[in-house]
């Protein structure tokens, strides 16, 4: 029997749009102008005799009837494009790799120069991440996250442990002259919106009270360090994000770093090929030669 299906263009452009929000969006996703997904979505509705969407252009809100369709259309062409990607060339090709921003900018693209040079037939496209239960990673051929690492973890590698510390620029620790811990409350304190309680993990993790002080909030981890790099106040920062950094003399770690309990995995899709397991690997060896990260320095003392 012939399938009685619209045009798959159609059923791609509502998709993206759908999931998205914005036909902007779908639009950038899909390499087309918004004009060309907003008439593959009205072709879909003339063939389907049937509202997709309704409001504003600037916020349209998804039909029942769109949502009942949502609900097994991205199912299935994600398992279309898992099914194409399981029997493209395993040894060439895109890898889509997914990770929060600041570990892409402070550790994986300044080694990503190594894979290449090995693996030049390659292609490791890059998607940032804000958050864990991000829906899109489930598109990705692998995710970078940050988790507890489990006893049983399939389809996942494990990378290093995270370690926190607080660190600032060498001038201003001259001038704070900071000899313990307990002498931080009151300081000028970073912090990041994606991770508000990383002071209180490290203070729990050390003994001590969490510290309180003055300082800015940024959007992200990375502001928070390049804030930290230009004198503005103290970060709180896993190692490997600051690594360089230290070992180029741009911030100091007067305490050193303490484990957060939390480790960096690799987590993979679940149909695996070549290409696949030469990056998994590659981190693995990348990961295993990362410089282990300063004890600290002193124990602490009990707070009052």
């Amino acid at each position: 029997m012939k399938r009685q299906l619209p045009p798959l263009n159609a059923l791609r452009a509502f998709e993206a749009a759908a999931r998205l929000g914005r036909m902007s969006a779908a639009a950038l996703e899909l390499s087309v102008t918004p004009g060309a997904i907003s008439r593959q979505v009205q072709q879909l509705e003339r063939s389907l005799n049937v509202k997709l969407f309704e409001g504003s252009k600037n916020k349209p809100l998804l039909t029942p009837a769109a949502q009942t369709l949502l609900s097994a259309l991205s199912p299935a062409l994600d398992q279309m494009e898992a099914a194409v990607k399981a029997i493209s060339n395993a040894n060439s090709g895109v890898l889509d790799v997914a990770c929060f921003s600041t570990f892409m900018v402070k550790w994986l693209i300044p080694r990503l120069f190594d894979f290449n040079a090995l693996h030049s037939d390659i292609e490791i496209r890059l998607q940032t991440t804000q958050r864990a239960d991000d829906p899109d990673q489930e598109r990705m051929d692998l995710v970078i996250a940050v988790q507890e690492l489990a006893s049983s973890m399939p389809n996942a590698v494990p990378l290093f442990p995270e370690h926190l510390g607080p660190v600032l620029a060498p001038a201003l620790a001259d001038r704070l002259a900071l000899k313990t811990p307990l002498d931080l409350p009151g300081k000028t304190l970073l912090q990041s919106k994606g991770r508000l309680d990383a002071w209180a993990m490290w203070a729990s993790a050390m003994g001590c009270a969490t510290p309180l002080g003055p300082g800015a909030t940024f959007d992200h981890y990375y502001f928070a360090l390049e804030g930290a790099v230009s004198g503005l106040g103290i970060a709180l920062a896993p190692w490997h994000l600051v690594a360089d950094d230290i070992l180029a003399g741009r911030l100091v770690a007067p305490f050193g770093f303490c484990s957060s309990g939390l480790h960096y995995v690799a987590k993979c899709r679940q149909q695996r090929n070549l290409r696949l397991d030469l990056f998994c690997d590659w981190l693995q060896a990348q990961a295993a030669q990362f410089t282990l990260a300063p004890a600290p320095l002193r124990a602490m003392p009990s707070s009052p």
